[in-house]
């Protein structure tokens, strides 16, 4: 839904609201100058010369970073261990029913563009798995094995992750880590979306503000391929912890225990 509304500095742009329980209403205008929008959720979206402001350094948001850190670690670590049996139980069924290793790592970007290899439980065949990530996993995708298509239903298959998220390579909310190259909308997503980068300003997170939104899977839609970067750019700009476990929560209720998953 588009609206035409008034920014800061004077200037017209367009909104589109994004968010169900609580939607945010992010701009998607690299035409205008500097400005922002006061979304319904409280968020602000601010942009600088077109494109979105990056967040100054100040004491106050290393504070933030270190708390995020300190939760990461702290949530990371009862996950795996209240898991644990879940993720034996997982990686049994994965061995017993396909060959090839319990694990499926992928070179993703991280933050500031460093490239990591992020972990999941292997969903699909061996010889069919794609390392590249560019060719996006499709519905019924015969590729998947049997226990793969019920792991990717739940989002099982990302808890692996949560070992990344120890290592300091990902957080427990943030923006989504994607492979180099990635395409969405039948293009580049970086030329797509002219500020895509914005979105490494931050750690990769196993969930986001996109995801707990809805917005997850393959994309060939360029005008939701931009939402998502709208959104994980206005998680980016108003983090908290308040915020990650709003997210926590919506994750969970939508993906893991509707069982609607990618």
């Amino acid at each position: 839904m588009n609206n035409l509304i008034a920014v800061k500095d004077g200037s017209v742009g367009f909104e589109h609201i994004v968010g169900d329980d609580s939607p945010a209403v992010v701009s998607w205008r690299p035409e205008f100058g500097s400005g922002w929008v006061e979304t319904q959720s409280g968020l602000k979206y601010s942009w600088s010369d077109g494109v979105p402001e990056r967040a100054v350094d100040s004491d106050a948001r290393r504070t933030k970073l270190a708390a995020k850190r300190a939760f990461d670690l702290v949530v990371g670590t009862l996950a795996i261990l209240g898991l644990l049996p879940l993720l034996v139980l997982v990686a049994v069924g994965i061995k017993l029913t396909s060959k090839g290793p319990v694990f499926f790592r992928q070179a993703r970007e991280g933050i500031n563009g460093s490239t990591f290899n992020a972990l999941k439980f292997r969903s699909m065949r061996i010889d069919d798995c794609d390392n590249s990530g560019i060719a996006q996993t499709t519905k019924d995708d015969p590729r998947v094995t049997a226990i793969g298509r019920f792991l990717r239903r739940t989002s099982i298959d990302e808890l692996p992750q949560l070992i990344n998220v120890l290592r300091g390579e990902m957080s427990i909310v943030g923006p989504r880590p994607h492979v180099s190259g990635m395409r969405a909308g039948g293009m580049a997503y970086r030329d797509l979306v002219p500020y895509y980068d914005r979105r490494l300003d931050m750690l990769p997170g196993i969930t986001g503000w996109a995801q707990a939104n809805g917005l997850r899977g393959s994309t060939h839609d360029a005008t939701v391929a931009r939402r998502r970067i709208d959104h994980d750019i206005a998680y980016i700009q108003n983090f908290s912890l308040l915020l990650d476990l709003k997210i926590i929560w919506l994750t969970l209720r939508n993906e893991f225990l509707s069982g609607s998953g990618h």
